[in-house]
């Protein structure tokens, strides 16, 4: 077993209050200088996070094109070298198996950010010749309307020039660094990258340079609300990967790694694997299918393209139903499954499938997940994979709250944009 405490870490410790989890195998930063402040990080000046540090698949040799050209749905014919694609990579059945950020390097190297070992399995299970293995980095986030003024603070450098889905190198902290502008936060962002060891001294130089204007370190605790709110479904807890039921991966990783062993929550039986999965069209990835080549699962999407099913939508949660929730704390007999704040479920609950029943005049149409309290907006939001004809905003829906098995509380929401952070879009210049 890896002891998370002996390893490198891409953050410094400060001597200031904070609280840290593990997930998968690695520790990471929960909460720093609490929730609300966090939350509005990225509404009001910008936040560092650098929880998706670790890991990443790097990849050459001679069949590396046809490798990723095989898993991504995703075009490479206009895919030119020093860029950047969100890559998203399926089952045959035309599920999600992995999805990250894409990085096509000059010299035929790809690196694939925060996504998970799939193009190494698939490159296994169908003998391509190319060198493709794990290197350590830390990737660290800095996102919000003065992201770019708090990376030219710690650069001394002017980096207006880096256009979204491109990046540059500079140097922070006396490391050489690359600086891609992308982000999960919806607006203006940029990630931070380089090899793990140089990640604390780059992080704490971005820190101290702009604590005069307001940076907040976000933790995990608060940092998936920016998903939610920003529009961008998440593996491992708006939805689950599809890799963990393939035999291929499961014979390789074995049916005790913990990466297989997800933790299924929701009024869904648990038993029920299917509402916790995704199809690119289900979570509106339809710009990032294109069937100009041959790739896993082709036939499954192509079939469903002509008239995708289902539509990811906000849903907006009627606030005298989740006060309902909290009161039935201070009542006796069984509570309603607890709300936490401001993400439920949580990462302390290890990987998760989480899905509520969402429905519509008694009719199952879809499910919800990604519940978050929403500070900047003061609503209950999360993210519904609904039928196509119920994703029009106005639309009133019922998600039947809780686990399955035990009590549940029908709670009246609303479909609302996608996403609910419209302004000011990081893709939008």
């Amino acid at each position: 077993m890896t002891d998370p405490f002996t390893e490198i870490h891409p953050f410094p410790h400060y001597d200031e209050c904070a609280s840290y989890i593990t997930v998968g195998q690695k520790l990471r930063a929960w909460e720093y200088s609490g929730w609300k402040a966090e939350s509005l990080s990225w509404k009001e000046s910008c936040y560092i996070h650098t929880g998706l540090s670790g890991s990443q698949v790097v990849v050459d040799g001679p069949d590396a094109d046809r490798l990723f050209e095989l898993c991504c749905t995703n075009s490479l014919k206009s895919f030119p070298d020093d860029a950047m694609r969100h890559a998203v990579m399926c089952n045959e059945d035309g599920l999600i198996a992995a999805h990250g950020i894409l990085q096509r390097n000059s010299g035929g190297q790809y690196i694939f950010f925060a996504g998970g070992p799939w193009p190494m399995i698939m490159a296994a299970k169908h003998g391509l010749n190319v060198n493709a293995r794990m290197e350590e980095r830390y990737l660290t986030q800095i996102a919000g309307p003065r992201s770019l003024e708090a990376l030219q603070r710690a650069s001394g450098e002017d980096l207006s020039d880096i256009k979204f889905l491109r990046y540059r190198t500079t140097r922070i902290a006396g490391k050489t660094v690359e600086v891609g502008r992308i982000g999960m936060s919806g607006n203006l962002a940029y990630e931070v990258r380089g090899p793990i060891e140089d990640g604390a001294a780059v992080y704490d130089a971005i820190f101290q340079a702009n604590r005069d204007i307001g940076i907040e370190r976000l933790g995990w605790r608060t940092y998936l609300v920016n998903h939610v709110e920003g529009g961008f479904p998440q593996m491992c807890w708006t939805f689950g990967s599809a890799m963990v039921i393939e035999e291929f991966y499961l014979d390789m990783v074995g049916r005790d790694h913990w990466s297989v062993n997800w933790n299924r929550t929701g009024s869904y039986d648990r038993r029920d694997i299917r509402p916790r999965l995704r199809t690119p069209f289900e979570v509106n990835w339809d710009r990032a299918v294109k069937f100009d080549h041959d790739f896993i699962g082709r036939k499954a999407l192509e079939a469903e393209a002509k008239a995708p099913p289902r539509r990811t939508v906000t849903l907006r949660w009627n606030p005298e139903d989740v006060v309902d929730i909290y009161a039935s704390l201070f009542r006796p007999g069984e509570e309603y499954k607890t709300m936490e704040l401001p993400t439920t479920p949580t990462w302390l609950d290890n990987m998760l499938e989480h899905a509520d029943r969402v429905t519509k005049d008694g009719k199952l149409v879809g499910m919800s997940s990604g519940n978050i309290y929403s500070y900047y907006f003061r609503e209950g939001l999360s993210m519904g994979c609904v039928d196509a004809e119920l994703a029009e905003p106005g639309t009133e829906l019922v998600v039947e709250w809780g686990d399955h098995g035990k009590r549940i509380k029908p709670c009246r929401v609303t479909v609302e944009r996608f996403p609910y952070l419209d302004k000011d879009r990081n893709s939008g210049a």
